[in-house]
């Protein structure tokens, strides 16, 4: 006799393969990956590209005569959501959205999972009508409604009722409410796909910000009697200083959140109004390391990928913090390694493990700098080199020494562009002569959101709008390779409305835009004789390098992104 589990996803594969949807050895050979990876089989189908999601939907519907609704344009009865706990939502994947006298509306992905119906129907004692909805809206909708705000607000309830002076000696116990509001803001981020958590000591309240695709947005906020505890609570978890709290602190922290390892960095600042946290977020599963799904554009690629070909010679990739450097040189690490190579990369921090690649931690206490560790890798027979960071004229050195000797290396800059990458390193006090023998090329980059599928809408920019004036400024700054559309009256852009699914923001997700400046011969010459950025860059200009503002006009221009998020990135010029 099979076990019930089993019996429920038989119910849903047979229905599919009576509907002629699936074959009877897809629906076997679904079954086997389900059972190894433990993912519902719906999903399971839909990733091996047996079925589509509309597909199943309209089967379930048709076969099983259910309504069907759309969760993100659905008024969720929140009173009726929290009829049962968000444990078992989240372990049935079912959300109860309204309630009608004795009958409950219960949103699933899968209807047939008759057991999931019985426990809410036992939680609530009520009548239960079934309703389908897709998958990702529910998983969507589930986390909106069990957040954060609904975790804090029981847990600063709970909080008030107790004694808040003794709030530092309670929370390591698993019920206590600040650990409740801490797991509930990093279980929130990791669902917004937040990379940073922002906890700010102000003057009558604490206020939380996630950074959610490069902007902060408010998250809510405590009363500020719960700060002391919350920083607290984030040390022991960080392994810092309870007693400092005048000095800044660092820290890791390692959590899992849905069966994913989720690392944390913690800082702490002491500011006049108390100590502020950062919490950097590392997860590894949203992570995509390919090469061709970050952003570059069709020219840009070929030329990168005519650069990270060569056998030696160095490779920079410049921009600010958080603009994608370390996903693009990592990206660029998994495109090129093989088993016939010896990959060896000297990082702060280590963000993401390869596989294959030997990575380093710089450990400055101990004597491991960037310099130091940079010689001991060159006796260990690389082939490519990845220095996290040129920081200083000693790694530099290093670091082009190593480029002319037979090693292809990686490295980061903090410059605005391209052609600031070769000022820095002549500043850092290598010969311009040996710059121009070792350097590759530069790939200057920003990041820019991208536009949400779900609320995308297309408009006119009227003229005179701000939109239309930087194109047209764009332009006539050397943007000849950009389509002639700025002047024109039917010029049509794109912009988010703003949905759930986003946030309200109108954007979902990021992608770079860049310049790629290949090391030619022209270019060799005036860095050689010391020219100035400006000359360099005419002459990459005049060799095909667009600039990061040039490539994110385009990309506006194509409907990715939009004229405002290039404005506000790539503003500076060239």
């Amino acid at each position: 006799m099979l076990p019930t589990a089993d019996k429920n996803r038989l119910r849903l594969g047979e229905l599919l393969a009576s509907a002629g949807l699936i074959s009877e050895q897809q629906l076997e050979k679904a079954l086997g990956a389900q059972r190894k990876s433990g993912e519902r089989l719906g999903k399971t189908l839909i990733n091996l590209g047996f079925i589509s999601e509309e597909n199943i939907l309209k089967t379930l519907e048709q076969q099983l005569g259910v309504g069907r609704v759309n969760l993100i344009q659905y008024p969720i009865d929140r009173d009726a959501a929290l009829l049962i706990p968000a444990t078992l939502a989240e372990r049935h994947q079912v959300l109860p959205i309204r309630k009608e006298g004795r009958r409950l509306i219960l949103a699933a992905s899968d209807p047939t999972n008759f057991f999931a119906v019985d426990d809410v129907r036992m939680v609530t004692g009520l009548d239960i009508e079934v309703v389908i909805t897709s998958e990702s809206d529910l998983q969507r909708a589930i986390a909106n409604t069990y957040g954060v705000r609904d975790i804090v607000e029981r847990a600063v309830t709970k909080l008030q009722a107790e004694d808040l002076a003794i709030a530092a000696e309670i929370q390591t116990a698993d019920d206590a409410p600040i650990i409740n509001i801490v797991n509930g803001l990093i279980s929130q981020a990791v669902r917004d796909r937040a990379s940073d958590i922002h906890i700010e000591p102000l003057e009558l309240a604490v206020r939380v910000r996630f950074r959610v695709d490069g902007v902060l947005r408010e998250v809510i906020t405590f009363p500020r009697v719960t700060q002391n505890a919350i920083v607290s609570r984030i040390k022991i978890m960080a392994d810092m200083d309870i007693a400092e709290k005048r000095l800044p602190q660092d820290g890791r922290i390692k959590v899992q959140e849905k069966g994913r390892d989720i690392d944390i960095r913690a800082s702490t600042l002491p500011t006049v109004l108390g100590e502020k946290v950062v919490l950097r977020i590392l997860d590894r599963a949203a992570v995509v390391l390919d090469i061709s799904s970050l952003g570059f554009s069709g020219p840009n690629l070929e030329r990168y990928k005519k650069m990270y070909s060569q056998s030696y010679g160095m490779i920079l990739v410049t921009g600010p913090t958080g603009s994608g450097k370390t996903t693009t040189l990592y990206s660029t690490l998994v495109e090129i390694g093989s088993p016939e190579k010896n990959i060896i990369t000297i990082e702060d921090p280590v963000e993401y493990m390869l596989a294959g690649v030997n990575q380093i931690l710089v450990n400055p206490k101990s004597g491991l700098t960037f310099a130091s560790g940079l010689r001991s890798i060159l006796r260990q027979d690389p082939n490519v080199i990845m220095v996290g960071e040129v920081r200083d004229g000693e790694t530099a050195d290093i670091a082009v020494r190593a480029a002319l000797t037979g090693h292809l290396v990686f490295s980061t800059l903090h410059t605005n562009n391209a052609t600031g990458a070769i000022s820095r390193l002549v500043d850092m006090g290598v010969e311009p002569f040996l710059v121009a023998s070792s350097v590759l090329g530069v790939i200057a980059q920003r990041l820019v959101r991208i536009i949400c599928p779900n609320c995308k809408e297309a408009y006119r920019p009227a003229a005179g709008s701000p939109e239309r004036l930087f194109l047209e400024v764009s332009r006539e700054e050397g943007g000849e390779c950009l389509p002639e559309l700025a002047g024109q009256s039917d010029l049509v852009l794109h912009r988010g409305k703003g949905c759930p699914r986003c946030s309200g923001t109108g954007y979902r997700g990021r992608m770079t835009i860049n310049e790629v400046m290949p090391m030619s011969a022209a270019l060799q010459e005036a860095v050689a004789r010391r020219a100035m950025g400006r000359e360099i860059f005419r002459i990459a200009a005049e060799e095909g390098m667009m600039s990061m503002r040039q490539d994110g006009i385009i990309k506006a221009l194509q409907g990715l992104t939009t004229v405002d998020e290039v404005m506000r990135v790539a503003y500076s010029g060239v």
